[in-house]
């Protein structure tokens, strides 16, 4: 899938990235390891505590949509710990060591070439963003990936209160970053947040990085090539 060149009068200024499989990921292996932490500290099944803990993800998958605040985040994280505490058995004085050792972000991990990417978008002059739909806590998320550091905008639409693919979404990056939509190459694994960025005059690509979907691009470098074609049209 290709994005749509700039016209001459609205040259390529930055690239809008979402965050989940496109420039981070869930690492499951890191279930396995905090399940294998749990049955040594506390005697359990290191089985059944991976089970539990993706049981609850799953059940509780999009519960955390109108949190706003950080504070909100806190208390939404307080409260599924002691649930995670009353699920494997254990008691609730627990919760707080169990969350601490293996927060949100630690489950998450850079795509492969995720920094060489955005420092070779930053040297070509272009503005990095990322918009994801998710928790308050982006920024954390970023630290622990290794890429904060190369990003100029981070919106958590949660913060904001309106999702993607709603058009509010994108208006608030480009807001954010100081340009407008037209002049921001807008990066995603989901075909309807892709069509909604287009529609909003963004160029926009979807990325697919398990290979599955032929017109995507399967490997974050092909953002570089992209970006070059773009500039050169």
């Amino acid at each position: 899938m290709t994005a749509t060149p700039p016209t001459e009068s609205t040259p390529l200024k930055a690239v809008l990235f979402d965050r989940d499989d496109t420039i981070a990921y869930t690492d499951r292996e890191v279930y396995a390891e905090a399940a294998r932490w749990a049955a040594g500290k506390y005697g359990l099944d290191a089985r059944a505590v991976g089970t539990a803990m993706l049981g609850q993800w799953q059940e509780r998958a999009l519960t955390w949509w109108d949190l706003r605040t950080e504070d909100d985040e806190t208390a939404f994280w307080d409260s599924y710990g002691l649930e995670l505490m009353e699920r494997l058995g254990l008691p609730a004085s627990d919760a707080a060591a169990f969350m601490a050792a293996y927060p949100y972000e630690r489950f998450m991990k850079p795509v492969p070439h995720a920094r060489e990417v955005l420092q070779e978008l930053r040297a070509r002059g272009l503005k990095i963003g990322v918009l994801s739909n998710t928790l308050p806590s982006i920024a954390r998320t970023l630290e622990e990936v290794g890429l904060a550091d190369l990003v100029d905008v981070a919106v958590a639409t949660c913060s904001v209160g309106i999702h993607k693919p709603d058009v509010g979404a994108f208006l608030h990056a480009a807001g954010a970053l100081g340009l407008r939509p037209q002049e921001v190459l807008f990066v995603d694994d989901k075909v309807e947040n892709v069509e909604a960025a287009r529609a909003l005059g963004m160029q926009a690509t979807v990325i697919d990085l398990q290979g599955q979907d032929r017109n995507a691009i399967h490997d974050l470098r092909a953002v570089l090539e992209l970006v070059g074609e773009l500039v050169r049209a």
